[in-house]
């Protein structure tokens, strides 16, 4: 008997927990693309900076843009309902 309530209890467990994975997807990816956003502009603007020798005002452009970007992206996220 003990068996049994802990198999049901394991496939309730395991079903909420897929249910959450589910839900937290979206916003699991919106947040990896802020986060990639601003890494991969920044690092444009550092190549170019680097290119240039205009330290550091290609860096900061490509961190803002990359700011903006990825809250753009996040906020299409969160207000897609």
């Amino acid at each position: 008997m003990a068996d049994k309530d802990e198999g049901a209890f394991l496939a309730r467990s395991a079903k909420a927990l897929q249910r959450n994975a589910e839900q937290a997807g979206p916003a699991a990816g919106a947040s990896y693309t802020l986060i990639g956003a601003i890494i991969l502009l920044g690092g444009i603007g550092y190549a170019v900076d680097r290119w240039q020798g205009s330290s550091p005002w290609f860096l900061i452009g490509g961190l803002m843009l990359g700011i903006v970007v990825g809250m753009y992206e996040l906020a299409k996220t969160v207000w897609h309902k």
